[in-house]
């Protein structure tokens, strides 16, 4: 794995507890469903260099995501 990946995964987990703090669910839920998500898609493919973006910006992109997913249904 190289460093760039090594940043990323502990980014991730940064934001997974993040999400479970939040959200009052488990790490392993929050983990489910942020890597099942448009915000994790779109941080892998270095979209809009959202991976320089602090921890709780994404933590919110990816709530403003989860919340668009409720109303949109």
């Amino acid at each position: 794995m190289d460093g760039r990946q090594i940043v990323l995964q502990m980014k991730y987990a940064r934001i997974i507890e993040g999400i479970a703090n939040v959200l009052g669910i488990t790490r392993e839920g929050a983990m489910r469903q942020f890597y099942h998500s448009v915000t994790f898609q779109m941080i892998q493919e270095g979209i809009a260099d959202l991976h320089c973006r602090s921890d709780l910006y994404l933590v919110d992109e990816f709530l403003l995501e989860k919340a668009e997913e409720v109303h949109d249904k």
